[in-house]
């Protein structure tokens, strides 16, 4: 992924190899991998935290090759969805952190400018977020709003 304010190319971490279907060495049926899905998602699992579940421990490389859905779309079908994307509020944490290190440290002007970029970033994800209906039409950020959302998780 490239840099957003560096203007570098950056570099991503190691690139999974191509395929088109799933590994015969997966030893698990489609419907036993959506029901660990979902059972991880029912003790409060996020997506991410799935994923790298069911790689290092069950030894599934791609839920996606393997069921034909994403952890997103198994977890929608079986209503286990949370009410904000995970990307959104890993943001929405981060700039809560940053604001209450602001209050300590008020001459802090990197801080000030990573708050900045990490609250440009959140509303760039919300407008994207509306427009594929994952939040409701009149949602806004607020720092007050997201800090009750963060402390809620």
């Amino acid at each position: 992924m490239a840099r957003i304010y560096a203007h570098k190319k950056g570099k991503s971490g190691s690139t999974r190899p191509v395929r088109s279907s799933n590994p015969s060495w997966v030893r698990f049926a489609p419907e036993e991998i959506e029901k660990i899905v979902q059972r991880l998602g029912k003790e409060g699992k996020q997506t991410s935290e799935i994923g790298m579940l069911l790689r290092d421990q069950w030894g599934i490389p791609s839920v996606k090759l393997a069921t034909g859905k994403t952890i997103t779309a198994i977890l929608s079908d079986a209503k286990l969805m949370s009410e904000y994307p995970e990307d959104l509020l890993n943001l929405m944490t981060k700039a809560v952190k940053i604001r209450k290190h602001l209050v300590v440290a008020t001459a802090d002007k990197h801080s000030t400018r990573g708050l900045k970029n990490t609250e440009m970033k959140i509303l760039r994800l919300v407008k994207y977020y509306k427009k594929e209906g994952r939040l409701a039409a009149n949602w806004q950020y607020d720092p007050e709003t997201a800090a009750i959302i963060v402390s809620g998780r």
